[in-house]
């Protein structure tokens, strides 16, 4: 009927309601943080419209506040416990964990407003409605999984809601890709995802065989995995008439693990960029100090993954391989051979990024130089014991 406001409290209702459904609490989490984050930002643009100097101190003030109570909330649900393992491991101290359960799709929508509040500080973002800014963190399709959205990308698009017609063209080019990537999530991830789930619970006894095959099926695993929610995300966003941002770009076919991160979590890699690396410094200082830059940017990366060290190495790996391709210390002349060569560190950094501990991880890559083979990938099948995997 062309009314933009009922229709953005529709959505956005509905989006709430989404998030909600699993576990309520979770909810009222997220409308802490929307109403937190949005006070915030009022505070920034509030602070900028005094006199030059008192302005840009107290925008700064309000924008460090944001950000820190941001990572704040993110550390506590997501963190606490790894913080805690590891302090009683050094200190050898027996402070109780809390068994925290991390509620769902936090790290993107903890990270979306950090960038917002960031980029309402640098003058970027002017005005917003408080409904525009609910819809913003709480849109549905990219909530729970991503990607992560950037207010100059959805902003524009959300001030057409409610004024546009139906498009059955876009409807259906979104119905198409939604279920490419609900088929790319549930008929193929899901199945690779039992034989990983079985190869993970079982490191002990893989041959260097069974450790080979775990590595590609796992790789096929993820990529499946995030590729799918990611189409399903765009699909329902083309529902609607709303682009959202594409995520990945065959990273597989990647020529180096710096052109791997500009195809995989696309918007995680630009989002890193712009407030983690170019805020220290990018490659504007020497050699050395990118290097420095890259390493700590891939290990917040690794960070934000998952609480555990396992993610932490798989960070430094990637850094570590992104740093030495931007020393051009080595070219490969033949593309397939670049390709196989970052196709096969990938599959290798992703074991630990797989693994329960660096340990397994450290044991699946043993088996495989080792050569072993006993034959198991052509024994009978126990379908009774693999039911008990799954």
């Amino acid at each position: 009927f062309g009314k933009a406001k009922p229709a953005k409290l529709c959505l956005t209702g509905f989006s709430l309601w989404f998030y909600g459904y699993f576990n309520p609490s979770y909810l009222l989490i997220m409308l802490f943080s929307i109403l937190f984050n949005y006070c915030i930002f009022r505070l920034i643009i509030s602070a900028r419209k005094k006199n030059r100097m008192s302005g840009i101190a107290g925008s700064r003030f309000w924008m460090t506040i944001g950000v820190l109570s941001n990572l704040g909330i993110l550390f506590y649900f997501k963190y606490y416990d790894f913080f805690i393992e590891n302090v009683n491991a050094v200190f050898d101290t027996s402070f109780m964990l809390k068994g925290i359960l991390l509620p769902l799709g936090i790290s993107f929508f903890t990270f979306q407003q950090i960038g917002f509040v960031v980029d309402s500080y640098r003058g970027e973002i002017e005005s917003c409605s408080f409904l525009d800014y609910s819809l913003f963190v709480s849109f549905f399709p990219q909530l729970i999984a991503g990607p992560i959205v950037n207010h100059n990308e959805m902003m524009p698009q959300f001030e057409q809601i409610g004024h546009r017609q139906m498009d059955w063209s876009q409807f259906t080019s979104g119905v198409y890709l939604f279920t490419l990537g609900m088929v790319k999530k549930v008929l193929v991830a899901d199945t690779f995802g039992k034989a990983v789930n079985w190869g993970y619970s079982n490191v002990s006894g893989l041959t260097g065989v069974d450790s080979a095959l775990l590595i590609l099926f796992y790789v096929l695993q993820l990529y499946f995995d995030f590729s799918g929610y990611s189409d399903m995300a765009i699909g329902i966003g083309k529902m609607f008439r709303i682009t959202i941002p594409e995520n990945f770009r065959s990273p597989y076919k990647a020529e180096s693990v710096k052109d791997f991160w500009k195809r995989w979590h696309i918007t995680l890699s630009s989002f890193l960029q712009t407030y983690v690396y170019f805020p220290l410094g990018g490659s504007r200082k020497g050699k050395a100090r990118t290097i420095v830059n890259t390493l700590i940017t891939f290990l917040v990366s690794g960070l934000w993954h998952g609480a555990n060290w396992t993610f932490v190495f798989w960070g430094l790996l990637h850094g570590i391989g992104v740093a030495f391709n931007s020393l051009e210390l080595v070219k490969v002349r033949k593309k397939w051979l670049a390709r196989a060569f970052t196709f096969a560190y990938i599959c290798m950094a992703f074991v630990f990024f797989r693994a329960d501990s660096l340990g397994d991880g450290f044991r699946i890559m043993g088996r495989i130089f080792s050569f072993q083979y006993n034959g198991s990938i052509t024994a009978p099948v126990s379908y009774t014991h693999l039911r008990a995997h799954e």
